[in-house]
């Protein structure tokens, strides 16, 4: 009985299970691109962007206050990324999906409704699903996000960014792996971001990320793509490589002095970190990227024979890693901490308190507003005591007395700084007009606004270094803080001259080298398709090298060319036409800019170089060409301009994209809205800088006199800066229908001379763009 009653039992089962599994069950939840765009399925591209465009406007959440904006802001984005591809869209039609990894012909929709609607273990089918691990959503960024917070704070610590997406399979197996690298990292500094393509593609486009999942690296502004296998050991290298050189410097017994001594140059304290580990920490590198500007940096490798002198002379403990910091006083530690596992926190706190030298010089304005800072409130006030000196030695007697008082004043009240009168020449003249006295000279000032106003006295009698200047000093600092009125003199102090201008000639040599470091990266890490560019230049110089070789190897030695007879002058002399200067070329080489050309010829332009690219159709290809070379002939000397075209029948997309690049996040044109004829970008020039990531862009003007009878005074192309004035192309089919004739074309570039001589003066508006969009992948055939 027990047996029959289980097999009866059984069959309702497997009857239950049969009928839930043919039976379509449709879900009230159920997701349709269509209807959140309001769009139908017979909607073209452009309609289906036009709707995304109004809705994302509406319910962006930086403009809708909304509490669901957030959530129908992501459908919309999430449904115009699927309708906006092809492919996507027809697997959508056909088959109802959103997978993007499912193969076509396989729909198992009755499968997917009944195991939404019944909670079991899905991982005895092997079906995993899309999901966000642990505390993704912490580290999103968003476009204004990104631009305003994470950019600048790159130039104090390296960030690690995430490309992934909502439908991205492979984004969940480097899921333990990217945790456990967050987890380490974020506590050493690192900053962690993640984009998501389908809620931000427009950061993602800008980050140069097209494909999921993909790995980048962020560092001073600039964004390195990870090329490795995403394993912890290559992550954790590729952070460390980021990393500028030079951040710390190997100290052994025979440099420490050399090394701590420098404070008096870079006016910096000085950290040696002692540890048993022979190579420096990452931990310890991203401290001293983080405090470069205030604090140099050294490491002394325990396990070396060169370094046995300096563990005796500072008695270092060698069990545990140990960091001294050094001011003015090489012999003698300011600051020490020791610790078994040091912490980034620990780190902080420690060089934090410890920026500044007991008595810094004032060499630029931000140390000053630092060291002397702008009162905000009356229990906040600081005041500023400075020693006006100069660079002799014939003053370091009185510079070295001023250092001693300065360090038994420990009050916070009190910042003790000198400078140096020639150096800063305007500012000495601001504090001692009308006054006899020269330096050196102490004088306490307080600063009252940002706008340079301060109130100062100084201390009669100058500064000498003797016991009765400590004394006069010391008195006169104690009635200040009995008394703030002691101060009963203002002035207007002028900004600082910036000391450290003149090392700019050592910084560009470092920016060279790791200009030429990165080129040396980018070949060996790039593809053979990326590589094709260079590799086509360098045959090149290497044949037109060897067919120059071969032609005067060969060439008749014995017979020699007669000397063409100089043109003879008035007076009988040589004509200066015959100069060794070579002669000017008799037109202009004009390159055709495709997915071949478009490495060379603009993302990896040399720095300095500018490509002007003029936009034409084949049906105005002659024309404009020849209106162009005239136009721009005068400016054929310059070595820095290169002079392509761009067919626009192949390439509108990437014009497209460029121009709405330059574009604030949630700005749309408007007569892309509500035109719906294509906008005519032939005439178009741009100036396209491909190593600062800018261009300018020079619309055509109509300035001829064919067309209602307007003077060349009237028309506006010089429209330098990119916008159309009354007189413009685009106005006249009010009055007069659009031609296509020969005369109207050639006149689109009439005052494209103008644009390029402010072009070359550089007045022209610049539109930035974080990344040149692909000219490969958005190319059409025609």
């Amino acid at each position: 009985m027990t047996r029959i009653r289980a097999v009866v039992a059984l069959q309702v089962i497997v009857t239950l299970f049969l009928l839930l599994l043919c039976s379509p069950v449709q879900t009230a939840s159920e997701f349709n691109p269509y209807k959140v765009l309001g769009v139908t399925k017979s909607s073209s591209q452009a309609e289906i962007k036009k709707a995304y465009k109004q809705l994302a406007r509406e319910w962006h959440p930086d403009k809708n206050k909304d509490p669901g904006a957030e959530d129908t802001f992501i459908k919309i984005s999430k449904s115009y990324e699927i309708l906006s591809n092809e492919d996507k869209r027809a697997n959508y039609d056909q088959y109802g999906q959103l997978d993007e990894n499912r193969h076509h012909g396989q729909p198992q929709q009755g499968f997917r409704h009944f195991q939404d609607n019944f909670y079991f273990d899905e991982s005895f089918f092997h079906f995993p699903r899309p999901s966000r691990d642990f505390a993704d959503s912490k580290y999103m960024l968003r476009y204004t996000q990104y631009v305003s917070d994470v950019i600048p704070d790159s130039f104090k610590r390296p960030y690690l960014i995430k490309i992934t997406s909502d439908w991205c399979f492979t984004c969940i197996h480097i899921e333990p792996v990217w945790k456990e690298v967050v987890l380490e990292l974020e506590a050493l500094g690192v900053g962690i971001g993640v984009v998501d393509v389908g809620h931000e593609r427009r950061l993602a486009n800008h980050l140069g990320a097209h494909r999921t999942p993909s790995i980048l690296g962020l560092i001073n502004g600039k964004v390195t793509i990870f090329h490795y296998a995403i394993v912890k050991e290559h992550l954790r290298q590729f952070v460390e490589d980021l990393l500028p050189h030079r951040l710390v410097e190997k100290i052994t017994d025979r440099n420490y002095l050399d090394f701590l001594n420098g404070w008096h140059e870079e006016n910096k304290p000085h950290v040696l970190l002692f540890d048993q580990v022979p190579v420096v920490s990452l931990l310890y590198k991203l401290a001293a990227f983080a405090y470069k500007d205030y604090v140099r940096f050294g490491f002394v490798d325990q396990g070396l024979m060169e370094t046995v002198n300096l563990l005796q002379q500072f008695n270092i403990n060698t069990y545990a890693p140990t960091m001294l910091l050094f001011k003015e006083n090489a012999e003698k530690p300011a600051d020490i901490i020791q610790a078994q596992g040091m912490k980034r926190q620990i780190v902080d706190e420690f060089i934090s308190s410890n920026r500044f030298l007991l008595v810094p010089r004032l060499v630029n304005q931000k140390l000053f507003d630092e060291l002397c800072p702008v009162k905000q409130f009356h229990r906040r006030r600081k005041y500023c005591v400075l020693l006006i000196t100069a660079a002799d030695k014939s003053f370091n007697p009185g510079n070295n007395a001023f250092l001693s008082f300065a360090s038994f004043n420990s009050k916070e009240v009190l910042r003790f700084a000198y400078v140096y009168q020639k150096q800063q020449q305007p500012l000495c003249d601001a504090l001692l007009k009308n006054k006899e006295s020269m330096p050196p000279q102490v004088v306490i000032l307080e600063r009252r606004n940002t706008a340079g106003k301060v109130l100062y006295r100084a201390i009669t009698g100058g500064w000498n270094g003797s016991e009765e200047d400590k004394y006069r000093l010391q008195e006169q600092l104690d009635l200040l803080q009995k008394d703030p009125s002691f101060l009963n003199y203002d002035a207007m102090l002028p900004e600082l001259n910036n000391e450290f201008a003149s090392m700019f000639l050592i910084q560009w040599l470092y920016s060279g080298y790791d200009y030429l470091s990165q080129i040396v990266e980018d070949v060996l890490q790039s593809n053979w398709r990326e590589m094709m560019p260079l590799l086509s230049l360098i045959f090149s110089a290497l044949f037109i090298l060897f067919g120059t070789v071969v032609i005067q190897a060969f060439s008749d030695s014995g017979e020699e060319p007669k000397p063409k007879e100089a043109p003879k002058t008035e007076n009988g002399s040589a004509s200066a036409a015959n100069s060794s200067r070579p002669p000017k070329k008799n037109f202009v080489e004009v390159t055709e800019l495709t997915d071949i050309t478009y490495t060379s010829n603009l993302v990896k332009l040399r720095p300095g170089h500018i490509n002007v690219v003029l936009v034409l159709t084949d049906a105005t290809k002659n024309v404009l060409l020849s209106k162009f070379a005239k136009e721009v002939y005068s400016f054929t000397g310059s070595l820095t301009m290169h002079y392509s075209f761009l067919n626009v029948d192949k390439h509108r997309q990437w014009m497209d994209s460029l121009l709405e690049f330059a574009q604030d996040p949630m700005q749309v044109d408007s007569d892309e809205d509500e035109a719906d004829h294509k906008v005519d970008y032939t005439g178009y020039v741009l100036a396209l800088n491909g190593r600062k990531k800018y261009f300018c862009l020079f619309k055509p003007v109509y300035t001829g006199d064919d067309l209602g009878g307007r003077s060349s005074d009237d028309g506006g192309a010089g429209s330098s800066s990119g916008s159309l004035r009354s007189g413009s192309w685009e106005e006249q089919p009010h009055k007069h229908p659009r031609s296509t004739s020969t005369l109207q074309i050639h006149h689109k570039l009439d005052r494209l001379g103008l644009w390029m001589e402010r072009l070359m003066e550089g007045t022209l508006p610049r539109h930035y763009v974080p990344t040149w969009p692909g000219l490969d992948k958005l190319t059409t055939n025609k």
